[in-house]
């Protein structure tokens, strides 16, 4: 069991943006499956609760792998609100899961991490 973020290289935020942003798409992620797959989230909690954060280089490549990933698992897009660094509803990242490694794998294998 894990759970993967997906972040754009092609926009500019600092660290503790990144971070937040990738903070908000862990926890949205985990609400959307804690609701869908109960079963996963109490093995993914069993097993320590495995994160990945993975890069790609555009926006267009970002919605490509979330469209592929979002036909067999719950996903979730972020979109920043703008108060600071980004304008508003810039996509910045997505993440799926917690959910069995290989099928997040199936979809995300050839991405690097961040």
């Amino acid at each position: 069991m894990k759970q993967a973020i997906v972040v754009r290289t092609d926009i500019k935020m600092g660290k503790g943006k990144l971070a937040a942003q990738v903070a908000h798409a862990s926890l949205e992620a985990f609400e959307t499956i804690r609701k869908k797959h109960p079963s996963w989230v109490k093995r993914w909690k069993e097993e320590g609760m495995a994160k990945i954060v993975l890069k790609v280089s555009s926006k267009n490549e970002l919605l490509r792998f979330y469209k592929k990933v979002r036909k067999e698992l719950p996903a979730v897009l972020i979109r920043d609100a703008g108060l600071t660094q980004l304008k508003p509803n810039t996509i910045t990242c997505f993440a799926v899961g917690p959910a069995p490694a290989e099928k997040i794998d199936k979809y995300l294998k050839t991405l690097k991490l961040l």
